[in-house]
């Protein structure tokens, strides 16, 4: 049962993680305003810890993945 939360919730996470990088034309994020270019100085830093922190949840849910098949598997 805790899996299948945490895979809920990375899955959320990841989906909001997904919306706020920065897009390169014609995505989502264009329609939010994610097109325009900002002036502030560190937002190189900014980008690359999104992307850090999308690969660590993105490797979460797939933990949380594998672990609920191999539950599921030994269920049965």
């Amino acid at each position: 049962m805790g899996f299948s939360i945490a895979l809920i919730v990375f899955s959320l996470l990841l989906m909001l993680l997904v919306l706020m990088h920065k897009g390169k034309g014609g995505g989502l994020s264009d329609m939010f305003g994610g097109g325009m270019q900002s002036s502030v100085g560190g937002s190189s830093v900014a980008e690359r810890n999104l992307d850090r922190i999308t690969v660590v949840v993105g490797l979460l849910w797939i933990a949380c993945i594998v672990v609920l098949a191999l539950l599921m598997k030994l269920d049965n």
